[in-house]
């Protein structure tokens, strides 16, 4: 983890700044992770966890994790439990791992009072109380029974006024664990910190539910590099022939609006110059490049074309940071994933050059960036998907707020 503290003061106490031997400590963890029939098909959040579990394992606290699992409404659902990630906890984590069928109550009071230094406890889903997602002060002293300090390390969840990821942080001495720091800081690299000149790719099928983060974004960018069924509204807003391509057309105000913003801003929009376009979305369609603005009848934009490459790469060069949030094309079916996977490999050569900060998150944008064989090569790749968002958008997340209250 990179230790900006000499630069930015991190906002908040961290597990660094406890004495925490012989401390139990509520740890609020996101084990909401992918799974199908039990099985897990994504252990990334369960692996970013081991350096706190390491390092609270090392001060000789009694750690005991809380997360959700799915939408069970308050109700206690047996499909839902948290009793199946066991095995994967202590894989991970190399430590064994005790399930407490509760969160609350006799159950998860005897298994807390009953931890050692250094023990594990998972307890039963959040969610299966009303009182969580209520943030109830009864649900939150219950909780707040079970330890003596409170860890946020899950910043995906940050973005929720629960009793687990906010009202706890009011209730005890609260610190964002090591994840949860480094995605502050990470963050804080990207948008409020930045090097600069600072580039922001993104990418989707529409603006409407981006309207917010393309707002704060060009207040903060030197370029907003759009890819990806949005571009294509921004381009019939300029009058282009879109042909039969995804597009809002009744988002067109919108786009001019926000053109008109960035050019205030002092920040430029690159658009595709050039564009796969294809008549069926399907694996191995037949194909033909043309300039985006003048896309056929019948025919959809697909994909970024090589001219299009060549322009985002020769704005990036110029930049210090690049933000990254969405796909450039339906990377999903090849060999329409080129020009995502083109622009990626020139962030991750950037990267590993020394030469930029990249921060990506949110949406399929890990899932594009693992499919182009880079994800590993950025400098942070966030998970967090709706906290990440939002944070884009500039709003203010109950849980890294409810970390950063005074006098604690």
């Amino acid at each position: 983890m990179s230790n900006s503290k000499a630069e930015h003061p991190m906002p908040c106490k961290t597990i660094r700044d406890f004495d925490l031997r012989g401390k139990r400590v509520l740890v609020r963890a996101d084990l909401n992770v992918p799974a199908q029939n039990k099985k897990i098909t994504d252990t990334t959040r369960i692996d970013r966890l081991r350096p706190t579990i390491d390092a609270l394992r090392g001060a000789g606290a009694k750690i005991i994790i809380l997360s959700h699992f799915g939408r069970p409404d308050g109700e206690r659902t047996p499909s839902l439990s948290l009793s199946f990630l066991v095995p994967a906890l202590e894989e991970s984590w190399g430590a064994p791992v005790s399930f407490a069928q509760d969160c609350v109550g006799p159950a998860a009071q005897s298994a807390a009072e009953g931890l050692k230094a250094g023990d594990v406890l998972l307890l039963e889903n959040v969610r299966f109380h009303k009182g969580e997602e209520t943030n109830d002060p009864d649900f939150i002293k219950a909780l707040a029974s079970l330890g003596d300090v409170y860890v946020n390390d899950a910043f995906s969840t940050a973005h929720r006024a629960h009793a687990s990821t906010e009202g706890l942080a009011h209730a005890l001495p609260a610190a964002a664990g090591l994840m949860m720091t480094q995605e502050l800081e990470a963050l804080d690299r990207a948008l409020e910190n930045p090097k600069k000149p600072v580039a922001a790719l993104v990418g989707g099928s529409k603006i409407s539910t981006k309207l917010n983060v393309l707002y704060n974004i060009l207040e903060k960018t030197d370029y907003l590099i759009l890819g990806g069924a949005m571009a294509t509204t921004f381009l019939y807003a300029q009058g282009a022939a879109v042909g039969a391509s995804l597009c809002e057309k009744n988002m067109a105000d919108e786009a001019s609006a926000i053109m008109a913003r960035a050019q205030i801003q002092g920040c430029e929009i690159v658009l595709p110059l050039d564009s796969f376009v294809v008549r069926d979305i399907r694996s191995g369609a037949p194909f033909e490049i043309v300039e985006s603005d003048a896309i056929p009848e019948g025919c959809m934009a697909i994909d970024i074309g090589p001219r299009s490459v060549e322009n985002i790469v020769r704005k990036m060069s110029a930049c210090k940071t690049i933000l990254w949030n969405g796909p450039l094309g339906v990377f999903e079916i090849k060999p329409f994933d080129a020009g995502t996977n083109a622009v990626a490999g020139e962030v991750a050569n950037l990267t590993a050059a020394g030469k930029i900060v990249s921060i990506a998150g949110g949406g399929d944008t890990v899932a594009a960036l693992e499919n182009a064989g880079v994800a590993e090569k950025f400098s942070y790749i966030s998970t967090a998907g709706g906290a990440f968002l939002e944070w884009l958008e500039g709003k203010t997340l109950p849980g890294v707020a409810a970390l950063m209250k005074d006098g604690e």
